[in-house]
């Protein structure tokens, strides 16, 4: 009986939480304050004037555990749009910063932008999708 209730209560949503933001962490953690790239310290240096690589990097790590904490909760729509944001922010800061970056002093940054833009909108987009139903409640097809 527990494997049913334990694929009832699978969501693609919430497991994409628990990924992607387990994910964050580590890219805060082991890529922005353990060892950031020449790419990645030189696109963002319009917002390092403000706030220092390491500040940036603890944000990933904070988002990304919240995001994952949001995914593990059943049942908690407020909760997991929280995780959603917290997913959103730090890309769409990156976005913002590589693309002013690559306008002015930096144009390789304009792939960086283009991909962290094109997830950020694809985390938006995933944050608003439905689960599927369960198997029993979806029309058969014909």
């Amino acid at each position: 009986m527990w494997g049913a209730a334990a694929r009832r209560s699978f969501s693609r949503r919430r497991a994409f939480l628990v990924v992607v933001g387990t994910g964050w962490s580590l890219y805060g953690g082991l890529g922005i304050i353990g060892n950031p790239r020449y790419g990645t310290a030189r696109g963002l240096a319009d917002v390092t004037r403000y706030v220092p690589m390491d500040w940036l990097g603890w944000m990933w790590v904070a988002c990304g555990a919240v995001a994952a904490l949001a995914g593990l909760l059943v049942n908690c729509p407020r909760v997991q749009a929280l995780g959603y944001t917290s997913l959103a922010v730090p890309a769409g800061l990156w976005a913002g910063a590589f693309a002013a970056s690559a306008a002015t002093t930096f144009p390789e940054a304009v792939g960086s932008a283009c991909g962290w833009g094109a997830f950020t909108i694809g985390v938006v987009l995933v944050s608003g999708m439905d689960d599927p139903p369960p198997l029993y409640l979806r029309k058969a097809r014909r």
